[in-house]
């Protein structure tokens, strides 16, 4: 699988054929785990590449897509509705409370759910737009300081709390394990916790790892720049990071 991935960075301008290879390189690892490839999602993070890169890759077929930012993804994706065959948008990126309603409004998915003060805003923003996106809990499984999500420590009482306040609006979890290190028993305490509350689904697993994610459960995976290529400076000039 990684060969795959790695063969597909080097043409990032095919977006196609980047999406096959990813398709094949994630049906391979899903069928190693003795899994249906039909079973995992791919969500390609277009994240700072612009509207014709997605349109390509809808022309290609790819349906699910993921940003990080509620502008951006407003911007980008806005007047594709309609114009382009059915897709579903995922926000991913960490989502402040003054951008609720502009999500809510934009979003199919936010896969980013980690704070009651954030579950008041979206209520707040559902009730004004009429309509509620499908909700991941975020849960910081590596309970990293610079990270957002819920900890683990409190993610249980947070999940039956969106539940009882979202019903069946809450679709899932979503984490991103820690960069170092063997990401595999995050993705099983994910898998469990998500177990426990009746949940199944399971956004987890990047381009570095989805295939230990696949392995462990994940119904989700999100992966950028093997499509995309390397993505150009975020608005604050840095890299960002890959998926």
């Amino acid at each position: 699988m990684t060969s795959a991935l790695a063969q597909t960075s080097k043409r990032p301008h095919d977006i196609p054929t980047a999406l096959r290879d990813i398709r094949a390189a994630i049906a391979a690892a899903a069928i190693d785990a003795g899994r249906d490839p039909a079973a995992v999602t791919l969500v390609a993070v277009s994240k700072f590449h612009p509207a014709e890169a997605v349109k390509t890759a809808i022309a290609a077929g790819q349906t699910i897509f993921g940003e990080n930012r509620v502008q951006e993804a407003a911007a980008k994706f806005g007047p594709l509705r309609g114009s382009a065959p059915s897709f579903d948008l995922h926000l991913i990126g960490a989502l402040q409370t003054n951008k609720a309603r502009d999500a809510v409004r934009v979003a199919d998915v936010i896969e980013t759910l980690d704070r009651p003060r954030l579950a008041d805003a979206l209520a707040q923003a559902a009730e004004q737009e009429g309509r509620m996106p499908g909700l991941l809990v975020q849960v910081n499984v590596g309970d990293e300081p610079q990270k957002g999500g819920i900890s683990t420590a409190e993610a249980d009482g947070f999940i039956e709390a969106m539940q009882r306040r979202f019903g069946q609006q809450v679709l899932g979890l979503m984490c991103i394990p820690p960069a170092e290190g063997d990401p595999t028993p995050h993705f099983l305490w994910l898998r469990a916790c998500a177990a426990r509350h009746g949940l199944h689904q399971l956004s987890m697993g990047m381009s570095g790892d989805f295939a230990p994610a696949i392995a462990c459960g994940a119904t989700h995976v999100r992966i950028g720049t093997a499509i995309f290529g390397h993505r150009p400076a975020g608005p604050s000039g840095a890299p960002s990071q890959s998926l």
